[in-house]
């Protein structure tokens, strides 16, 4: 597996890029396996596609790579972290991390995986997600959650968010307070308000230091975006809406 090493100071070891996952993907039978299970589930989803496991995966590698974790266990479990997409409106979706965990903990000992490496990614996969509330007890688990929550923020986060906003019928924002400012913040109807009961609370939550310090970069360039959006609407983002870090 090719490994760049990474020029900034939050490296962990070292950075995946894509092309190395593919080959990394390519060259092991039982991962090209499990990638083809994933697509033949895979839901149209702009916010859970392929390309967000990827992401996750790569990020992944990254952060579990300090605490000595096997590769192939950390793509293996980010490709299968959502191969269960409940809806966000289901009553069923804090299970869905549950569910994704069964379909794996059932699979990888198929394709190869031993039952240990099995149940680690099932546990990895079952306690990543932020609607369940736990936290991972192992640093594949820790590194897996991460990895997702930092798909929440940034460019990506945004574009994320209001296509799930879209996909539900949501308006990006609410044309007179969007600042919810003289209103409860409703992130059903308004992917704004998601920024703000969500998604800016999310940097402290991350358990890797490289983590934590890439979900602070993103989460400026959010509010970065929200004082532009303010300044275009002729409505200032107030202080009072930014989260503390």
């Amino acid at each position: 597996m090719k490994i760049i090493q990474a020029g900034s100071a939050d490296s962990v070891g070292g950075v995946m890029d894509d092309a190395a996952l593919h080959a990394f993907i390519d060259g092991d039978a039982a991962l090209r396996a499990v990638l083809a299970e994933v697509r033949a589930r895979m839901e149209q989803d702009a916010a859970h596609d392929e390309a967000h496991l990827f992401r996750v995966a790569r990020w992944t590698v990254r952060l579990a790579a300090s605490e000595g974790v096997d590769p192939r266990l950390a793509v293996a479990a980010a490709l299968l972290h959502d191969v269960v997409n409940v809806p966000k409106t289901s009553p069923d979706r804090p299970r869905a991390s549950e569910l994704s965990a069964d379909v794996a903990r059932a699979l990888l000992p198929t394709l190869g995986f031993s039952a240990a490496d099995a149940d680690e990614v099932a546990g990895a996969v079952r306690d990543h997600s932020f609607s369940r509330g736990a936290v991972p007890r192992t640093p594949l688990g820790r590194a897996l959650q991460d990895a997702d929550r930092l798909e929440a923020l940034g460019a990506l986060g945004v574009f994320r968010c209001i296509a799930t906003g879209v996909r539900f019928g949501g308006a990006f924002f609410h044309e007179a307070d969007p600042w919810a400012m003289d209103r409860a913040l409703d992130d059903g109807r308004y992917s704004v308000d998601h920024f703000f009961t969500k998604l800016l609370r999310l940097p402290p939550t991350l358990l890797t230091e490289a983590g934590r310090a890439e979900a602070a970069r993103r989460a400026d360039a959010m509010v970065a975006l929200l004082r532009q959006l303010g300044d275009e609407l002729g409505i200032p983002l107030p202080e009072a809406r930014i989260p503390p870090p």
